[in-house]
């Protein structure tokens, strides 16, 4: 919101919430009645085919914001690189507004201005007025009002919720208050309504204008450079009627220059160029490679987690991944989507984030959790994984996290398999089984005499059981096949301390995967998942733990979507193992049967600026 609010700030349908969409309702139900029950004579194409553009608009502007998304992660072509926050997405939640209000105008004007129903297809001098009309007065008219909001009055009370994002995404070009949409639509009317007044108006040329309105605008705030150099080498005049990703960054960065919409000519005509523009556009055209330090390995959970990751749906992202019933609409894009990732094939980046001198990037394997109980999927997975590892190789990786994809001991025996496989490896290989160890041992009360392991057993289970008995603690399971390999992993002076108790009545139990007989614990018992997916809550009178994972340190840069189900800076122990091995330089590998000291690694943790997670709550995390 702007500094000092002004009169129309906020939309009309503000209350409304997620259920703001019904404003459209009888607008779009008495366009389908007229269409479809109608008849023939009522049958408005035009009419029509405005809910199409509308759902068409939406489409483009998340392909925008994926695509943004996706290079400002990877792309060595990023304009400013500087981290974006959880504030700048919620404030930037509401961006589909201005496509609710555009979609009630074309309504009025399709039902009530002259000229403005059963339009043609096409006419080409509609086309020609529309393209005559936007260079000449909707440009001028943009620019004056421009700098006019930029006057400090106006800016105070309207402009600075724009510009609260200095860092931009494409999504940022239409977060305004409403009072600077109402403006924004009389300008851009302009071209329209020319073409409605002189009869030369057709679908194609209100479309495409609208297409290109919105591409130009997702363009210019998706802070990566990719318009080619040799574009303007071969068409020098394109530098007048073309503006740049870079152009319109610094207009954010630098606020009082680069005023124009979409084509600097008035801004070279009135002498508000930037005179860094050229020395940025060539900067961010030429790239610079960032050193990565350390890549975390993961994969989408669920089918409809792809829409919850941060390429995904920006403010289902920047929340913990809960199930939403919309998405089963979504349920042909998903599977689309699942059968483009199994084309390609490919790992690809999701997430960049800094912390002190450390570049960090989160890749993902094309795989859901479903696959990977699947072994007829586990070769498959098996070299994606090596094909990630040796292209984090190449490129200089310290640390490589295998985070998520360390769930099945039968998958890759715990990551050995590709320290076996691989020989001679510089990068590390981590799969942060300590961590997580000592985040569960952590999570145990004070003064706890016994404790409970249920679910299959892993590597970080068996770690916090060896600690627990070191300890004195008394571990108790009430199934023989883990007591005899709890025995294996375990020295004989402190077996004393594993226990075979059928109907055990402890108050602390750790739990895998999975949990058996929760319905036989005693009220008030506490649930420790020592697993990497969250326990289903089946009992209110008890208490639910969250899966290990620590707060982040304040300074951690561009964490702006959470982490799975995770709170937001929240990240999982998992994942901040690989980064505590990078950042201390230990020279060993964390994969197979390796552990490290618990204390140790949780000491760092802490030194670091990590914090512990204190989840105690009865809802999933």
């Amino acid at each position: 919101m702007a500094s000092n609010p002004g009169p129309l700030t906020q939309w009309p349908w503000e209350k409304l919430g997620n259920f703001k969409y019904v404003v459209l309702a009888p607008w779009v139900l008495g366009s389908c009645y007229s269409f479809f029950p109608g008849g023939e004579k009522n049958r408005d194409l035009s009419n029509f085919l405005i809910l199409p553009l509308m759902l068409s608009r939406l489409a483009h502007n998340q392909l925008w914001i994926s695509l943004s998304r996706f290079q400002t992660a990877r792309s060595k072509h990023i304009i400013l690189s500087k981290g974006l926050e959880f504030q700048q997405v919620d404030r930037e939640r509401n961006w589909d507004d201005q496509i609710i209000f555009n979609g009630i105008l074309f309504y009025l004007g399709s039902l009530y201005f002259p000229g403005g129903s059963n339009l043609p297809l096409w006419n080409i001098k509609g086309v020609i007025i529309t393209i005559i009309c936007h260079i000449g007065p909707v440009e001028f008219l943009y620019y004056w009002a421009h700098r006019a909001l930029h006057h400090h009055f106006l800016y105070s009370r309207y402009h600075s919720h724009h510009h609260s994002s200095v860092v931009t995404e494409p999504i940022t070009s239409v977060v305004h208050p409403f009072a600077e949409h109402i403006l924004y639509s009389f300008l851009f009317a302009i071209a329209l309504l020319t073409t409605l007044y002189t009869r030369t108006a057709s679908i194609i040329s209100l479309v495409a204008y609208i297409t290109y309105i919105d591409f130009m605008n997702n363009m210019g705030h998706c802070n990566y450079e990719f318009i080619p150099k040799c574009l303007f080498q071969h068409f020098p005049f394109l530098n007048y009627i073309m503006y740049t990703p870079s152009f319109h960054s610094l207009h954010h960065s630098r606020v009082h220059t680069n005023f124009s919409l979409f084509m600097p000519i008035y801004d070279y005509i009135y002498n508000t160029v930037d005179k860094s523009t050229d020395a940025v556009y060539e900067s961010a055209i030429e790239g610079r490679e960032e050193a990565i330090d350390v890549v975390h390995l993961t994969h989408p959970t669920t089918l409809h987690s792809i829409y919850q990751m941060r390429l995904g749906f920006a403010c289902l992202a920047a929340q913990p991944q809960d199930r939403k019933w919309y998405l089963w609409l979504l349920w042909p894009i998903t599977v689309g989507l699942m059968s483009l990732m199994w084309i390609f094939d490919r790992t690809f980046t999701v997430e960049k984030n800094r912390l002190e001198k450390l570049n960090t990037q989160t890749w993902a394997i094309p795989r859901f959790t479903f696959q990977y109980s699947l072994k007829s999927q586990h070769e498959a997975i098996n070299k994606l994984i090596e094909d990630a590892i040796i292209e984090a190789e190449k490129r200089g990786v310290k640390v490589l996290s295998l985070g998520l994809l360390n769930q099945d001991e039968t998958l890759n025996a715990n990551g050995e398999l590709y320290f076996e496989k691989l020989k001679g490896l510089k990068i590390k290989l981590v799969d942060g089984c300590t961590l997580a160890a000592a985040c569960v041992l952590n999570s145990i009360p004070p003064n706890t005499s016994e404790v409970l392991i249920q679910g299959p057993l892993s590597k970080t289970g068996y770690a916090v059981a060896m600690a627990l008995c070191r300890r004195g603690t008394k571990v108790i399971t009430e199934c023989p096949d883990h007591l005899e390999k709890l025995r294996m992993q375990i020295s004989i002076q402190h077996q004393a301390n594993l226990i075979h108790a059928p109907g055990c009545h402890c108050k602390v139990w750790l739990v895998g995967d999975r949990m058996n007989n929760e319905k036989k614990a005693l009220r008030g018992t506490i649930f420790i998942p020592f697993s990497q997916f969250p326990l289903k809550i089946m009992r209110k009178d008890c208490i639910y733990l969250s899966t290990p994972a620590m707060i982040v340190p304040s300074n951690l840069e561009n964490m702006h979507a959470c982490e799975n189900w995770l709170p937001r800076r929240v990240m999982s122990a998992w994942r901040v193992g690989g980064i505590l091995n990078a950042l201390e330089g230990w020279a060993t590998h964390e994969c197979g049967d390796t552990m490290l000291d618990p204390e140790k690694v949780w000491s760092s943790a802490l030194n670091r600026g990590f914090l512990p997670f204190d989840s105690d709550h009865n809802s999933q995390p």
